[in-house]
């Protein structure tokens, strides 16, 4: 098996693109804070692992490109799946994570202008 066929493979199991990076076939366009990688080690071979929070970890090293294909796919078919109905692309995730920091902003605000005039700074009631 190649990146190629893998990247096949998992979009015809529908593991979302968002969960892995397989540069030259698969880019994640947004990084997200944890996704499966595999990709050609350093000091040659390929290697897979779980980038998470800008680090590397359960990182395995391989001599083949199949070898480390296999592995990756064991691993994403290992992990929990979702709930039904996460069919959206990043960007319509984007979209959301941005509706709902717009919400939670007007929300203190919000809160903010109808508190009590005798309320301290800290939150705390004048005695």
């Amino acid at each position: 098996m190649d990146r190629t066929e893998l990247v096949t493979t998992l979009r015809d199991e529908q593991v979302p693109d968002a969960l892995y990076d397989i540069p030259g076939v698969q880019d994640i366009p947004v990084q997200p804070d944890a996704y499966y990688y595999l990709r050609p080690a350093v000091d040659g071979g390929w290697e897979t692992g779980l980038r998470e929070r800008s680090l590397d970890r359960d990182t395995s090293r391989f001599a083949t490109e199949d070898e480390a294909c296999r592995d990756l796919l064991e691993k994403l078919r290992a992990r929990p799946r979702p709930p039904e109905g996460g069919g959206e692309s990043v960007d319509e995730l984007l979209a959301q994570g941005e509706d709902l920091r717009r919400w939670a902003r007007e929300e203190v605000e919000r809160a903010l202008r109808e508190r009590p005039p005798d309320e301290t700074r800290n939150g705390d009631q004048e005695r």
